[in-house]
C-alpha cells in the first residue's frame, strides 16, 4: 500500500488512519510561535503533536528555536519523528511520548496545543471528522479537560514573557504567561458561563 501524505507549512508529511490529518487551520499555532520568536533563539513545545505538523513547521521556520513535540500516542510519536527525519529536522525536534507537558524538562517560550476539545457526544453530528482517531478530536464531559489541564501546566513550564497558544473549535487562542487568566471563560463549564 502507498504512503499517504500531505502537505503542512510547506513541508510534505506522512500520514496515518491512526494520527489526526493536519489542517491548514491549525497554521495559526505555527504563526503564533514564530511571531513571539521574533527570529530568535527559543524553546517551543508542540503538545498532542500528532503527525508532528506544528513543531515541524516550526523547526522549519525558525532555524535558531529548539523544538519538542509531546503526545501519548506511541503511533503519533512514530510518526512524527519519521516525519522530523524526512524533513531533515530530527537533529532539531525532539520527540517525546507523555501527557502533557509531562516529558518536557525545562522552561518554553512558547507552548502551542491542538488538543481534543469536542464532547464525545458530538461525534454524531461530525461526520467529516469520522475518518479521524476518535480519541484524537473527542473527550468526555464537554471536551475541554485537557485544554484546562494545560493551561494549569504551561504555568509552571513557561518562561516569564512566555506565551501559551491553543486550537479550540477552529479558532486560534493565546495568551502571554501573565495573562493565562484570559483562558478562565473560554475554558468555564458551561453550567458556570450560563450562572
Amino acid at each position: 500500500m502507498e504512503a499517504t501524505t500531505t502537505t503542512f507549512g510547506g513541508l510534505e508529511l506522512l500520514t496515518s488512519p491512526l494520527v489526526m490529518t493536519p489542517r491548514d487551520t491549525s497554521t495559526g499555532l505555527v504563526l503564533c510561535a514564530l511571531t513571539h520568536l521574533e527570529d530568535g533563539p527559543g524553546v517551543v513545545v508542540d503538545v498532542g503533536t500528532g503527525s508532528g505538523a506544528i513543531a515541524l513547521a516550526v523547526a522549519e521556520a525558525a532555524p535558531r528555536a529548539a523544538v519538542w513535540a509531546t503526545d501519548v500516542s506511541s503511533a503519533a510519536v512514530e510518526l512524527a519523528r519519521l516525519n522530523a527525519r524526512r524533513a531533515g529536522l530530527h537533529d532539531r525536534v525532539t520527540v517525546r511520548r507523555g501527557s502533557l507537558l509531562h516529558p518536557f524538562p525545562g522552561t518554553a517560550d512558547v507552548i502551542v496545543g491542538n488538543l481534543p476539545y469536542l464532547p464525545l457526544s458530538e461525534r454524531p453530528i461530525h461526520p467529516e471528522l469520522a475518518t479521524e482517531p476518535v480519541n484524537a478530536v473527542f473527550a468526555e464531559g464537554d471536551g475541554l479537560g485537557l485544554v484546562r489541564k494545560l493551561v494549569v501546566a504551561a504555568r509552571r513550564h513557561l518562561a516569564p514573557d512566555g506565551l501559551l497558544a491553543m486550537q479550540v473549535r477552529g479558532l486560534i487562542h493565546a495568551a502571554p504567561r501573565s495573562e493565562l487568566h484570559l483562558f478562565e471563560h473560554l475554558l468555564a463549564p458551561a453550567a458556570q458561563i450560563a450562572a
